[in-house]
């Protein structure tokens, strides 16, 4: 048996949330965080919220969001319809 069946084996009893756990710890291992992309979304996520909490930013529904890509996806080759 392989490294990686016995250690599937170990873990594949855990629950759901463990496993996420593990699995995002196996992937940030493969591809670290790079703290300075961190900070420059953080810095965007903040001015978005800004501009949102300001009112200048204008907003759809989930329900439009859902109508929208249900219908492109019966009708619309092309997503940028």
């Amino acid at each position: 048996m392989s490294v990686v069946e016995e250690i599937f084996l170990e873990v594949s009893p855990l629950k759901s949330l463990d496993k996420l756990q593990l699995v995002e710890k196996i992937l940030t291992s493969l591809n670290p965080i790079d703290k300075k992309i961190e900070a420059i979304w953080a810095d965007e996520v903040e001015a978005r919220l800004d501009t949102y909490d300001k009112g200048l930013l204008s907003t759809v529904s989930l329900k439009d969001v859902f109508a929208k890509y249900r219908e492109c996806n019966l009708n619309c080759v092309n997503l940028g319809k």
